[in-house]
């Protein structure tokens, strides 16, 4: 037998000293693996579980119009916050006093608790603030206690001045409730609803600030127009705040603070008081739909760009009521769509202005050579109606009394190759580029169409502005200045400069003015009798525009009305093209409107009225001179 144990005293005692050391020497090792090897990463385990970052959204910067009046800024907003651990003794003492009697499961329990600290919340607001607009409910109450501990809770916004100063004096004594001040995005007017565009809230954090940021403040961005095409100068650099939180995850002291950077200045072209002027004369025509371009001829710049029905961006921010939403997507016709470049019209007789210049180019016609017109056009078994005055026209007659009958006869005679390649100097089936997301190119036959199923018919139809042809207002801005200014096609711009909020960080972005886009292959002769008709179409006591004249202003346009058909039957497309003053153009204005009786009685007095809003912006903005 082998024995284990030493009889041994001594032995014994060495034994177990022996023992007793090797014991105290791996509680030794243990410990200074735990205290010292670990050291580096429990620190940074805990310095990670401690410190938290929040992503600060930086304030967007504005768009402003050409006066440098703003159309879109972000101004400071009072908001009423709750910080959730000071105020857990409140709720602590409203669940004594009002938790339920009897036994309790946990989810009746949980329950509860949910309900009466949204309870005791309200109460708490209502108290300071009587008749304050408490919309918090149960459900974001309780998402924030389990998801965003260490943030503030938003409980009222946008504070008026009333109750700010009710609150700054009688809120003092409870713990708990802050007042903070947030950048809140507003809206001059809705007549520049849809070139400013509205934001929507985003949620998603950047690839490069997922892994950095543990928390996020309510951030936007554009969604369409301006907001989204210069998105990101408008949003300038977001900053950050790093701070300590306890065990259970409530905020305590702030370690970092680094300030977000505001977004860069957007300046339009546009003029705020003409666009609203605008906008007031198409809704003041009666009509439910259309739009409006106001151009300079001389260099393609927008003043204004109008249309009817229009929504309020205020509605949008910081998000659009669901019930709202659905009344401007369900509105017939809808507000949603911006008519001046956004959708397609039949252009009606202002194209004959492009067919005007096909007939003298090719030679079909002479400006004194004379048509008979019987009242219609014959064609084979078809009589297109002719709405001017019996008798012989000559150009200028039969361009000022709209004669169907004179164009379709010498647009047979020009071809429909020559009108499709004056079409095409006017750039007619392309975007001008002007809007992203918010233009469409319309409809215009190339060479390659005619070569197919193609007929007479369809020449006389494109000779008056029917048939396989669609355009946006915008496109015939563009095509009139052509005329109004000899023949130089230009570039539209509505975007002047984005200028640093900073001028430190960095430089000043200019857009060109005056881009030509090509000039007119016609004769100076022939360009020049088609302004001397439009100038007739107006001051001419007969003319179909006669309702546009301003005394002095010399007013030269084309009315036009084009028959559609509709799923609830025939309509109307009226137009009204035209320029002023007749000698050295400054203004181009085209209005068209849906259902309307016709150009010259529905569009052309929208004109005028736009006309004097301009003649009067110039006496505001002439040099005052001193009586002697």
């Amino acid at each position: 037998m082998i024995q284990l144990w030493p009889n041994d005293t001594t032995a014994r005692l060495r034994w177990i000293g022996w023992t007793t050391a090797c014991g105290f020497l791996l509680l030794a090792g243990w410990l200074w693996r735990v205290q010292v090897y670990g050291h580096f990463n429990y620190t940074e385990r805990l310095a990670n579980q401690s410190q938290r970052t929040l992503r600060l959204p930086a304030p967007r910067g504005k768009i402003l119009d050409i006066h440098g009046r703003p159309l879109a800024e972000s101004r400071p907003s009072y908001t009423l916050v709750a910080y959730l651990e000071e105020l857990r003794p409140m709720f602590r003492e409203y669940w004594r006093r009002n938790r339920p009697p009897g036994k309790l499961t946990r989810a009746e329990r949980t329950a509860a608790e949910i309900r009466l600290r949204h309870q005791a919340l309200s109460q708490l607001v209502l108290s300071i603030n009587p008749g304050a607009p408490f919309t918090l409910t149960e459900r974001e109450l309780q998402k924030h206690f389990t998801e965003q501990l260490a943030l503030p809770l938003t409980v009222l916004e946008d504070l008026p001045a009333s109750a700010l100063a009710a609150l700054s004096e009688n809120s003092g004594p409870t713990r708990g409730l802050e007042i903070e001040v947030y950048a809140r995005r507003v809206y001059a007017s809705p007549s520049v609803s849809h070139i400013v565009g509205y934001l929507r809230r985003n949620d998603n954090p950047d690839e490069d600030d997922d892994s950095f940021y543990h928390y996020r403040l309510p951030d936007y961005s554009g969604e369409i127009g301006m907001e989204r095409t210069y998105d990101e100068d408008l949003r300038g650099k977001h900053g950050s705040q790093t701070f300590i939180v306890n065990n259970l995850g409530y905020r305590k002291d702030v370690l970092v603070e680094v300030p977000a950077e505001p977004g860069s200045d957007i300046s339009l072209t546009l003029d705020l008081d003409i666009q609203n002027t605008t906008l007031k004369s198409l809704q003041a025509s009666g009509m439910k739909a259309g739009a409006a371009v106001v151009m300079d001829p001389n260099n393609g710049d927008l003043l204004a760009m109008a249309s009817i029905p229009t929504y309020d961006l205020n509605h949008f921010y910081p998000k659009v009521d669901p019930v709202q939403w659905n009344l401007y997507r369900e509105q017939r016709p809808t507000p949603l769509i911006f008519r001046a470049t956004q959708e397609r019209y039949a252009p009606g007789s202002i194209f004959k202005i492009i067919s005007s210049l096909a007939i003298l180019e090719s030679g079909a016609a002479k400006t004194n050579d004379k048509l008979y017109n019987p009242g219609f056009f014959a064609l084979g078994n078809r009589k297109i109606k002719d709405t001017a005055p019996i008798g012989e026209h000559d150009f200028r007659s039969a361009f000022k009394h709209s004669s169907n009958t004179y164009f379709i006869h010498y647009g047979l005679e020009a071809g429909v190759k020559n009108l499709i390649e004056m079409g095409n100097q006017f750039y007619l089936g392309e975007r001008t580029g002007t809007l992203a997301r918010q233009e469409v190119a319309g409809q215009f036959p190339t060479l390659q169409t005619i070569q197919g199923r193609w007929f007479d018919g369809d020449t006389a139809n494109l000779s008056i502005g029917q048939g396989p042809i669609t355009v946006t207002p915008l496109q015939m801005a563009v095509m009139t200045s052509g005329i109004a200014n000899g023949g130089s096609i230009y570039w539209p711009r509505i975007v002047s400069m984005i200028r640093p909020s900073d001028p430190d960080a960095g430089s000043e972005k200019s857009f060109a003015q005056g881009r030509l886009r090509r000039t007119l292959t016609v004769s100076t002769k022939n360009l020049e009798s088609v302004r001397e008709a439009m100038l007739a179409d107006v001051e001419d006591s007969d003319g179909t525009g006669r309702q546009a004249r301003i005394p002095g202003l010399n007013v030269c346009g084309k009315t036009g009305t084009a028959e559609i058909n509709t799923p609830l039957g025939r309509d109307k497309i009226t137009w009204f093209a035209s320029f002023a003053p007749y000698d050295k153009p400054r203004y181009v204005v085209i209005v068209m409107l849906e259902s309307g009786a016709s150009g010259g009685s529905s569009c052309a007095p929208v004109a005028k009225k736009i006309y004097e809003a301009l003649l009067k912006r110039e006496k505001q903005s002439a040099p005052q001179v001193a009586a002697n």
